[in-house]
């Protein structure tokens, strides 16, 4: 059993981030490995509670108690076991993910401090990386064959779960490599490449297809992919940045979307990476600049940075500015500076609180604007941006809409020359897919679907981002696996695979 006192004994305690001067010369992971003393005490302060809510807080359902005291004794080989029980890819989830699991732990209650679930996760994910990830034995073939469209997390984790039941999966990606957002939109100081190829080559042995460079519905028709399969999985994402196309200036040079800023330096990185035979030449900022498909520069190297956006994609383009030798940073955001604690009146415990969240980038450099609206991207004079005119505002919902009012005779000028927007997605782009498989984007610009997880197209199912909308990779996890439950329900598959979610789940919520 567990050990009740250790949550009196030992405090709260993260592994030290590397040095600040060290990692911005460089690109690698933020955080170095723990040791097994740190981890194994944090895990001591787990008391197994008798209703454990982290398990609401995490969609995927992990078994928290059970692998933290499983590292708390020293049982490394049953933690790595229960935590694959539920997740496919922890290794992703404990670096990426803002650990709703933990903003619902016991400890938490009353600004207390939260058992460190995420950071466990990792290490354990780490401890059976270490020796190498051991594929699963391939089951006899049941004759029936899945093509999934997109290599993101939800897709990945449907494909492994559908080849362990015996069907032969094929991944369609469109990019050169596989992975999606986890390749080219997360930086490598957050998750470096080499975690995503070595799952990459488990599934590779467990008989999971990939094929890149093919854009289903220019490529490759939806019609051929469905004569060739028993059944389709979209699982595109949500990759339609969110515009401000009403804002005088948004046509100057200069002025991007965050995700292009973000998979530029990414290939950038990885060029690096490839020119040194393996060597992680990530950790060396001598890189070639990142540019756009058509060689528009997007580099931050001496450039006054502003992004407009306070969330995860907003700290990202933070980082990565730095690392490119930006000549200064403001980040900006819409709302006022969020509270260092919960409110519980607002966000009651184990609800996902409203509270300020400080990235590893933000103690990196860089400014961070509370309450602020850009008003205009100024002209230097030749169609290239200069500044941004931003003004103090307001922020309240009416009738459930949200109200911004400028505060009067508050506007000033910010230098910019490259200005990144990172303020969210539209939902899954519009592609000539969709209209081929006979799927429509709702008013969220998301793909509808029905309970058993397919569209209005029979036999063709979706999950993840491009279903739910843009949100966190626990959940494009848990789409993935539930989709392939109900995919391997639908080819009349022997047995049931672990489905954690239905189609309208939903995080947990103040009502």
């Amino acid at each position: 059993m567990p050990d009740p006192n250790g949550f009196l004994r030992y405090d709260r305690r993260l592994p030290a981030r590397r040095p600040v001067p060290v990692r911005i010369s460089d690109w690698r992971e933020v955080y170095p490995p723990a040791g097994e003393e740190l981890v194994r005490e944090q895990a001591t302060r787990c008391m197994d509670c008798g209703i454990p809510f982290c398990h609401d807080g995490c969609p995927l359902g992990n078994r928290i108690p059970d692998w933290n005291d499983l590292v708390r004794t020293g049982n490394w080989d049953a933690a790595v076991e229960s935590l694959h029980a539920t997740n496919n890819f922890p290794e992703f989830t404990g670096r990426l993910c803002p650990a709703p699991c933990e903003a619902a732990c016991v400890l938490g209650i009353s600004g207390g401090q939260p058992v460190t679930i995420k950071q466990v996760e990792v290490e354990i994910a780490d401890a059976a990386a270490a020796r190498g990830f051991t594929p699963r034995a391939v089951p006899a073939s049941s004759g029936r064959s899945v093509a999934v469209v997109g290599s993101g997390p939800a897709g990945l984790a449907a494909a492994q779960q559908l080849a362990r039941a015996g069907h032969a999966v094929t991944v369609y990606e469109r990019d050169d490599a596989i992975g999606g957002l986890l390749r080219y939109g997360i930086p490598d100081f957050k998750l470096e490449k080499r975690h995503i190829d070595a799952r990459l080559a488990q599934l590779t042995a467990e008989g999971v297809r990939f094929r890149t460079g093919v854009n289903v519905g220019v490529d490759v028709t939806a019609e051929q992919l469905r004569a060739e399969y028993d059944a389709v999985l979209l699982a595109c994402g949500a990759l339609q940045g969110r515009d401000t196309p009403e804002t005088p200036g948004r046509a100057l040079r200069g002025v991007h979307q965050a995700m292009a800023h973000l998979v530029a330096a990414n290939r950038a990185v990885a060029t690096a990476a490839t020119d040194q035979a393996g060597v992680v030449a990530t950790g060396e900022r001598r890189l070639a600049r990142a540019v756009l498909p058509d060689g528009t520069p997007i580099d931050a190297a001496g450039k006054h940075v502003v992004i407009i956006g306070g969330g995860d994609t907003a700290a990202d383009c933070l980082g990565v500015a730095h690392r490119q030798g930006a000549a200064g940073v403001h980040q900006l955001d819409l709302y006022p500076q969020p509270p260092q604690e919960r409110d519980e009146a607002r966000d009651p415990w184990p609800t996902w609180p409203w509270v300020l969240r400080s990235y590893p980038a933000h103690e990196e450099g860089g400014e961070r604007v509370f309450a602020v609206a850009v008003q205009e991207f100024v002209d230097d004079g030749t169609g290239q941006v200069r500044a941004v005119r931003i003004a103090e505002v307001t922020v309240e919902k009416r009738d459930g809409r949200r109200v911004v009012t400028v505060v009067p005779g508050s506007e000033r000028e910010l230098p910019a020359d490259l200005v990144l927007l990172a303020i969210g997605f539209e939902g899954t782009e519009q592609q000539p897919l969709l209209a081929q498989f006979g799927v429509a984007r709702n008013p969220r610009g998301a793909i509808d679907a029905r309970e058993d997880w397919q569209t209005e197209a029979d036999g063709v199912f979706v999950a993840g981002d491009m279903h739910r909308g843009a949100s966190l990779i626990v959940w494009a996890i848990a789409e993935g696996r539930a989709v392939a439950a109900a995919i391997h329900g639908y080819l009349g598959g022997a047995g049931v695979l672990p489905a954690p979610v239905g189609p309208a789940a939903q995080a947990l919520a103040a009502r």
